[in-house]
């Protein structure tokens, strides 16, 4: 399976409602802590596919010229 910023970014947002919804402290913070991680794992690839974008940009045209 392909991990992709929608799968991480839906994980995280149902951790979070997970979170809004439990009446138990402990739950509660655990949810948030994975929703956190999601979310680090969503925006690292972000990231990563704008340095993928840029470095393809820079080389088509590098190759144009």
């Amino acid at each position: 399976m392909s991990a992709t910023t929608e799968f991480y970014l839906t994980q995280a947002q149902r951790c979070t409602a997970e979170a809004e919804a439990s009446g138990l402290d402990r739950v509660r913070e655990r949810n948030l802590r994975a929703a956190a991680a999601w979310q680090a794992m969503a925006d690292k690839l972000l990231h990563t596919e704008k340095l993928r974008a840029e470095k393809d940009r820079l080389a088509a045209a590098a190759a144009a010229q």
